[in-house]
């Protein structure tokens, strides 16, 4: 009777939590319609999550879950937070009667698309992991779900064997670019919705096709884990050591600074300042600055300090930096009225250039893109990159180019 009683306040428990959740997600607007509100408060969150998950958490706002860590400890799976589930869902513009494809199992988010798709829908969930398939496969089944969701293990860069178009596709890893197979798999008109890294800066996108492109829907801050398989994109990390022997680790997406070995000893250099004059207020977002920097920043790196450090020692750095010559500057504030106020930190002979470079960018972002929601366009190789819009600037991926707008 005490187990049944327990269970008993248990479920309870959670569907006050679900129900609050849902409230919650309708009022900061990560829900707007009725059929993506009907699925999470239909499906038990805590259901999915691993064995011994306290409910506070499985139905925190904005609460991830790792899964499964490889041998290093790093997270390559998770339930994504409750925010994020419920905006992706809400990009991908689903509807009853849908085909939809999920790139990265867990098992919830694929019963949430059934809810929404119903039975006369198709979901199809696929990962390259083995075991992840198997977890989500035995949790979809043991929850209702297992004849309404075909969880396949494939890698995604390849596309998936045996099924046809989708009408939406979303995709819960980070993806450095987009494959031509996947592509080939959604319908004209059809939603695709990614976490796509753009210079180590990370945008949720949903794009609809268009002809032989696609275009921005909708954007939304988000991390997630990295993608797997041939699909995978590994940073260029470089160490800046101290004169105790801890670490300032650089790491790049792509293009790696020439020269950069002029770097070495900058960090025993006297630490130079610059200050930009732009202010920001206390609790207001300023991620697309972050954007801003990954496009029109040369040298732009995302930066990692060791205990220890004089940067993991200071309150008020961003992880997030510039390399110019023999410089190196990072992103940091300081207090100015009622908020902060954008500056850069440098070391090195070229600590000048490098905070000059940074304030620049500060600058130009506060004057032409802190007002504006940047547009983006993802144009494969094969297509007509003469449509690209003549105000975007692009950046070059494996398979094609990513443009943004920000006018």
């Amino acid at each position: 009777m005490g187990q049944i009683a327990e269970t008993g306040f248990a479920a309870g428990r959670a569907a006050e939590l679900r129900a609050a959740l849902v409230d919650e997600l309708r009022t900061k607007d990560m829900i707007t319609s009725e059929v993506v509100e009907a699925a999470v408060r239909r499906v038990p969150r805590e259901r999915f999550m691993p064995a011994g998950t306290d409910l506070a958490v499985a139905y925190g706002f904005d609460s991830s879950v790792v899964t499964k860590r490889d041998e290093h400890g790093v997270a390559i799976s998770s339930v994504s937070a409750a925010y994020i589930q419920a905006r992706m869902l809400e990009q991908a513009e689903l509807a009853p009667g849908m085909t939809v494809l999920e790139v990265g199992s867990g098992g919830l988010n694929a019963a949430y698309l059934a809810e929404i798709v119903g039975p006369e829908g198709r979901v199809v969930s696929v990962d390259i992991d083995p075991e992840v398939t198997d977890r989500a496969a035995t949790l979809l089944e043991r929850n209702g779900y297992g004849s309404r969701v075909r969880v396949v293990v494939a890698d995604a860069e390849h596309g998936v064997p045996g099924e046809g178009t989708f009408d939406a596709i979303i995709v819960t890893v980070g993806a450095w670019d987009i494959a031509p197979a996947l592509l080939n798999q959604l319908h004209e008109g059809g939603v695709i919705v990614l976490p796509l890294i753009m210079n180590a800066v990370t945008r949720t996108i949903g794009f609809r096709r268009d002809g032989d492109h696609l275009v921005s829907t909708s954007v939304e801050v988000a991390g997630f884990v990295p993608m797997q398989g041939d699909g995978a994109h590994s940073d260029r990390v470089f160490l800046l050591p101290d004169a105790n022997g801890q670490n300032v680790r650089l790491l790049f997406d792509t293009h790696v600074p020439d020269q950069i070995d002029r770097l070495d000893g900058v960090l025993a250099t006297d630490r130079t300042e610059q200050w930009s004059g732009v202010t920001i207020g206390n609790g207001v977002s300023f991620a697309d600055l972050h954007l801003w920097f990954a496009w029109f920043l040369p040298g732009f790196c995302r930066v990692a300090a060791d205990e220890g450090t004089e940067l993991a020692n200071e309150r008020r750095w961003f992880p997030f930096g510039v390399v110019h010559g023999a410089g190196f500057a990072y992103l940091t504030v300081r207090p100015a009225g009622e908020g902060f106020e954008f500056g850069a930190r440098a070391y090195g002979p070229d600590d000048e250039r490098a905070a000059g470079a940074m304030v620049e960018q500060i600058r130009a972002w506060d004057r032409d893109g802190r007002h504006v929601e940047p547009r983006f366009g993802y144009w494969p190789a094969d297509s007509d990159h003469s449509r690209i819009p003549a105000d975007a600037a692009v950046m070059d991926k494996t398979h094609g180019v990513i443009s943004i707008s920000w006018s």
